[in-house]
């Protein structure tokens, strides 16, 4: 099986879907922020091993707290997978911290920062040539 093939694409958002109910209904671990999705999964072709990108919305100390508590969470994460998907080879998940979302909430902030800033510039430049 190729890494892009249908399967692995489909085996992917499988897991992805799975993942994503498992840390937000069934961990009780209140180290993980409620703030946690999971951003993208990789299964490997021989499903042996999955990344899962997590992106947490809070402070670094929330992050490095929710990530210690996806992993202690593991085999449980790993059972529930096992319980839920139909796979030969339930992979073994390795939790990896993605920060594009709040890259993405930062940069849209600046953008609507610099956005007002030019604004306001531009009405006193208006109020000065009049």
């Amino acid at each position: 099986m190729r890494k892009n093939s249908i399967k692995n694409i489909r085996i992917n958002s499988e897991v992805h879907r799975e993942l994503s109910n498992i840390i937000r209904s069934e961990i009780k671990d209140p180290r993980i922020n409620p703030m946690t999705s999971v951003v993208d999964v990789e299964v490997a072709p021989d499903l042996k091993s999955c990344k899962a990108y997590i992106s947490v919305l809070g402070d670094e100390e929330s992050q490095k707290a929710t990530l210690e508590g996806l992993r202690s969470a593991e085999g449980y994460i790993r059972r529930q997978l096992a319980k839920n998907i139909n796979l030969r080879n339930t992979p073994e998940i390795k939790f990896i911290m993605d920060q594009s979302i709040e890259y993405g909430v930062n940069m849209s902030h600046h953008i609507d920062e610099v956005n007002k800033n030019m604004s306001h510039e531009e009405e006193t430049e208006t109020e000065e040539t009049e």
